[in-house]
């Protein structure tokens, strides 16, 4: 274990499945009563070095934690804000019509099938029918194939996500690292599913940490977080502390 002055660091944030319990659709997330508050005492703390890094919008990350507006990696890194209440600097689009229609069409065909479409990303959430996971896999394969070269498939916890091959979030903490409220600090990313693991490892790379959150994807065993219920307590205690401990 480590103990590290806690003004030293810089925080990586993801948002469902970390700071906020997963729900059954994209559009039911909420913040828990404290977190808005955590996370602002936490700006504070830290002179702004704290980013909110998702797969979501940066529009839909302000939604849930409204009002504030900190620094976001939104869609993997598609989208950016590079200052708190700065402004959102986005992507190309970079899907075809021809994909869209096709990803409806498979909509159309499976019954409890949630798409969320992001302006140069995708997101085919299947919670309410996990049966249909595999299918629901290769069809999206298939489709990107056909459709879509420069596009790859990602997974999260009950999402295959469409995003532009390349985009990670790993790319997007090492971007968000080259910031000078950031820079020469210790990088602390905390994550829960796949989409998260190139951010965890870059965090590391860059000296620091990566802190993953246990639930579908990352088993308790192997967890530094048993859910976002301690993410939240962790971070309160963060915010008031002098030091923090880490693996």
């Amino acid at each position: 274990m480590h103990e590290i002055c806690a003004d030293s660091c810089a925080l990586f944030l993801d948002v469902d499945g970390t700071l906020v319990d997963i729900q059954p659709t994209p559009n039911d997330v909420f913040a828990a009563d404290g977190l808005v508050s955590t996370l602002q005492d936490l700006m504070v703390r830290l002179n702004g070095a704290l980013a909110i890094v998702s797969g979501r919008r940066i529009e839909e990350i302000d939604r849930i934690l409204s009002p504030i507006h900190p620094i976001a990696a939104g869609v993997h890194g598609v989208e950016m804000r590079r200052a708190e209440n700065g402004t959102i600097e986005t992507g190309e689009p970079t899907f075809s019509h021809s994909l869209l229609r096709a990803l409806q069409n498979l909509k159309d065909a499976s019954p409890g099938i949630v798409i969320e479409t992001k302006y140069a990303a995708v997101s085919v959430h299947y919670r309410q029918a996990p049966e249909m996971r595999a299918w629901l896999e290769d069809n999206l394969r298939r489709l990107i194939s056909a459709h879509h070269q420069d596009m790859e498939l990602g997974q999260g916890r009950m999402v295959f996500e469409i995003i532009p091959r390349g985009t990670s979030k790993g790319r997007a903490v090492r971007d968000l690292m080259r910031l000078p409220l950031f820079a020469e600090r210790i990088p602390i990313m905390i994550g829960d599913d796949s989409p998260d693991l190139s951010a965890v490892h870059t965090a590391t790379e860059m000296g620091g940490y990566g802190l993953t959150v246990a639930g579908e994807f990352f088993a308790k065993e192997v967890s530094y977080f048993n859910g976002p219920a301690h993410v939240r307590s962790w971070l309160r205690d963060f915010s008031r502390q002098s030091h923090v401990i880490l693996p």
